[in-house]
């Protein structure tokens, strides 16, 4: 196969705005991240995971370009010392461990700093997922398929039948193909109507490519590792710790945060006046959508905050259906946003991978999402994961809320 990964660039905006924080201040933490393919009955071949080790090693032959790092250093909230150290940076292919069992499942972990580790989830979701989609179907047959889907989905942006306000391509980790994501990102970049605003991507390669605005600010391995990677922490204050450490690196720059790590509510403690005014929005990733919105729109206006300056960014399992009745519900009550993945670059006849690599070790010992709903989790631990619901509990049950 050709290479998947042809840029260190291609990968999702997060990682670079976590990257220059984890930089700046977690340099020393070390990280243990899993792959996991939460569909059934899916197999990986041998040689399957063969090409997928041999693309990995040319991912890990990569370097930054000047071109690509001057394009960084033009976003504003990306410093010098950041670029300097990605002049230097190069993946380590000996970070990477396979493994695989009778049955066909892969078994994929990175170990090393978090520097390093942090950035390979996605470029590694992204070639399992192309190898195996190539390799187990007739790829032209399905590329056709998505051309096609994704040509009426456009078209019915611009014919008016949804209304999407702002919204954004997420699909990196989940696409069909390289040659699919940047087929409907560029479709959708020319494809306009007032009531949908097509902003950008989160793939920065195609961000740039494609004059877009790279899209991102943090993911649940941000609050997970901070809140949790220092074990003299309670885990119950992650989101304090994680925020703080957001606020110290970027001020009221790259604002938009992720609520659900240790639960919407227990992060609704500490997302008071200072954090509440400081964040420009906040991200909801799982939980029924509207009851969350709500929710977020009644924190606001509890602490008189007008709930119209704020963005909601919707980023769980949408299609342009739901985040139209999202953006209709929620019209002149706050700013909408959309963040869509694989509806937009994995649609075919064939059900998407529903594959996942998550941070299960910080700094030598377990750390987990406990999210508003089950089964995003992920920690190889039940013992850590009853200690930290444990911890929510009692500092639910037990601690009088603040209002600063």
């Amino acid at each position: 196969m050709n290479q998947i990964i042809t840029s260190l660039l291609e990968n999702d905006l997060y990682k670079f705005s976590m990257g220059q924080a984890i930089y700046h201040h977690f340099s020393h933490y070390k990280t243990t991240w899993s792959f996991k393919c939460r569909n059934e009955g899916v197999k990986f071949s041998e040689e399957v995971i063969k090409e997928i080790k041999h693309q990995i090693r040319m991912y890990c032959a990569l370097r930054f370009s000047e071109d690509e790092l001057e394009y960084l250093n033009d976003i504003r909230w990306i410093k010098g010392s950041y670029v300097d150290f990605l002049r230097l940076w190069q993946p380590r292919y000996e970070d990477f461990h396979f493994s695989s069992d009778e049955e066909g499942h892969l078994y994929v972990e990175t170990t090393g700093t978090w520097l390093n580790t942090s950035m390979y989830e996605i470029p590694t979701l992204a070639i399992i997922n192309e190898v195996y989609f190539r390799m187990n179907y007739d790829y032209d047959e399905l590329f056709d398929q998505f051309k096609k889907k994704a040509i009426e989905k456009c078209e019915k942006v611009q014919n008016g039948e949804y209304e999407l306000n702002s919204y954004s391509e997420f699909g990196l980790r989940r696409r069909l193909s390289g040659e699919a994501q940047e087929f409907i990102v560029k479709k959708l970049s020319e494809y306009r109507n007032p009531l949908s605003r097509f902003v950008g991507t989160s793939n920065v390669y195609l961000a740039k490519k494609y004059g877009l605005t790279p899209v991102g600010t943090m993911a649940h391995e941000w609050i997970m590792c901070v809140g949790q990677g220092d074990h003299r922490h309670n885990p119950a204050y992650s989101n304090f710790f994680a925020l703080n450490a957001w606020v110290e690196e970027y001020g009221v720059l790259n604002g938009t945060a992720l609520t659900d790590t240790i639960t919407t509510e227990c992060f609704l403690r500490d997302f008071r006046l200072t954090f509440s005014t400081l964040f420009s929005g906040v991200r909801h990733d799982s939980g029924d959508p509207f009851a969350w919105g709500d929710r977020m729109i009644e924190h606001y206006q509890s602490l008189g905050i007008d709930p119209r300056t704020k963005t909601l960014l919707f980023s769980d399992s949408l299609n342009f259906e739901k985040a139209t009745k999202l953006c209709r519900y929620f019209k002149d009550r706050c700013k909408v946003a959309f963040g869509i993945g694989t509806y937009l670059s994995n649609d075919t006849s064939i059900p998407p991978l529903n594959i996942v690599m998550k941070v299960t070790k910080c700094n030598g010992q377990d750390v987990a999402k406990v999210s508003d709903v089950e089964g995003k989790s992920m920690c190889k631990n039940q013992d850590y994961v009853d200690y930290l619901t444990r911890s929510i509990e009692w500092r639910m049950n037990n601690e009088v809320a603040k209002n600063d």
